[in-house]
């Protein structure tokens, strides 16, 4: 088995600033601390736009035709989850690419319907003023049922990476720190995207988080 990166600094940063985000979301949503929370928010927005755009430009281990397969081959990756085996996957798993996309999809519709939420008070989204109230209160309904959710999602994510870490002795966080992964020699290295590439990118996500919350 030989060391080989598998995720480019990029993603490690966009997994740990999203982890971030979400908890100071949650955090300053009940501590009633609005005006953070909807900085929060629009972070996380902000996030997954950029996750999404890497997904087709990114490294090979962040692109989505790499890593997202047949519902079939995610069904038959869960159906083994007892079986202690070693860790040939450079990148997400089959079952692990459809939580990405799930977890996106999530939190894409959790920091678009907070743009025109409410919450009866002081606090409004950054578009709430496009819409009529009742519009924007059935949103704010929408946007707290998709906390609950995520929570669930982030939930089942940790859980899964206890079971990989006591069942199939599979280290699924330091690859995510450190970058890269144990393999075998034969194992074709991923092609990493470089920084400029990133930070295009990312510049692109910020400008339009920028453009839609000024509208």
């Amino acid at each position: 088995m030989r060391a080989v990166k598998v995720w480019d600094l990029p993603m490690r940063l966009f997994h740990w600033a999203l982890v971030l985000s979400i908890l100071v979301a949650w955090t300053t949503q009940h501590f009633s601390l609005m005006d953070l929370h909807i900085w929060a928010g629009e972070s996380i927005l902000t996030l997954v736009l950029f996750r999404v755009f890497w997904g087709f430009v990114g490294s090979d281990t962040a692109r989505f035709r790499t890593f997202l397969h047949r519902p079939a081959v995610a069904l038959r990756h869960l159906a083994g989850p007892w079986r202690r085996e070693p860790d040939l996957q450079a990148g997400h798993n089959p079952a692990g690419g459809w939580m990405v996309l799930a977890m996106l999809a999530l939190l894409g519709l959790q920091a678009g319907t907070g743009l025109f939420s409410n919450d009866d008070g002081d606090a409004e989204g950054p578009l709430m003023h496009l819409i009529r109230k009742s519009q924007s209160n059935t949103l704010s309904h929408l946007h707290s049922l998709t906390f609950v959710a995520i929570e669930a999602a982030i939930a089942t994510h940790v859980l899964a990476i206890g079971v990989y870490a006591a069942v199939k002795r599979q280290n699924l966080v330091w690859p995510m720190i450190g970058g890269t992964k144990r393999l075998p020699p034969e194992t074709e290295p991923p092609r990493i995207a470089g920084p400029v590439r990133a930070l295009a990118t990312f510049a692109v996500a910020v400008a339009a988080v920028a453009w839609l919350v000024r509208l």
